[in-house]
């Protein structure tokens, strides 16, 4: 999330950004160290996905069409949706929370069998 967060920061940024850049923006997310071996990899695999593309004879980096839609998407996600419903979890929370989540839950785990993903460890 840290770094989709940070790509965010960079959508108005006229000339893209540098790894150091985006590195400094996730670091500051996240809270802690982020390795520049890291970004490289995260940056490559974003690449890869379509999602940003490397600026002609630069070593700079702008999103694509698709990287701006899914790092709002991902962001607005998260800032709306997935900390309150993590709230869900606290005594506190209204049983309309916590029943949300409890759907979400089961429609995600529906999805993740009928796609065959082996639950994560």
């Amino acid at each position: 999330m840290a770094l989709t967060g940070a790509l965010c920061h960079t959508l108005l940024a006229a000339t893209g950004f540098t790894n150091k850049n985006l590195r400094v923006l996730t670091a500051g997310l996240l809270g802690s160290d982020y390795r520049p071996g890291q970004m490289t990899y995260d940056l490559r695999r974003l690449r890869l996905a379509g999602l940003i593309r490397r600026l002609p004879h630069t070593n700079r980096y702008t999103l694509t069409p698709d990287g701006i839609r899914i790092a709002v998407f991902y962001t607005k996600i998260y800032n709306r949706m997935l900390v309150p419903l993590t709230a869900a979890n606290q005594p506190q929370a209204p049983p309309q929370l916590r029943a949300a989540l409890t759907t979400i839950t089961r429609h995600v785990d529906a999805y993740a069998t009928h796609a065959r993903i082996s639950p994560a460890a």
